[in-house]
């Protein structure tokens, strides 16, 4: 599986009364990723919803190894580590051009939209394991 880069652009509400970027704004950053990674592949989360499956971060671990400014121009990477029936292991990261800011490990989890686990989407298995 190749790595899936989406640009954000960082605006002043992203950031906190010290100019840098708030911690939590990489939380969505990294899910804007997640989604772009999985719409660039054909999978939506409005078509899963619909067929009762949706995902839910079920941990991730940061690393904020620098700071992001107003005006900077990021790169959000996202790539599968690995997958099971169950879970997707992502590594993602947030660039200012060849820097790395912040690295995340990431597990979701596929869920019924009425509560309880769920296969993963084969769409999803198929990033891992792509069919012959």
């Amino acid at each position: 599986m190749s790595v899936h880069r989406f640009p954000v652009r960082i605006y002043y509400e992203d950031t906190d009364f010290s100019g840098n970027v708030y911690h939590a704004a990489y939380l969505k950053f990294f899910e804007r990723g997640r989604t772009e990674f999985l719409r660039d592949a054909g999978i939506h989360h409005s078509e899963l919803a619909a067929q009762g499956v949706a995902f839910a971060v079920r941990s991730m671990d940061i690393q904020f190894d620098g700071a992001a400014h107003i005006d900077d121009l990021l790169t959000v990477t996202t790539a599968v580590a690995s997958a099971t029936g169950a879970r997707l292991m992502l590594t993602q990261t947030i660039m200012r051009a060849d820097t790395v800011l912040t690295r995340a490990s990431v597990m979701v989890v596929a869920i019924k939209t009425t509560g309880g686990p769920a296969r993963m989407p084969a769409a999803v298995r198929a990033l891992v394991t792509p069919e012959s």
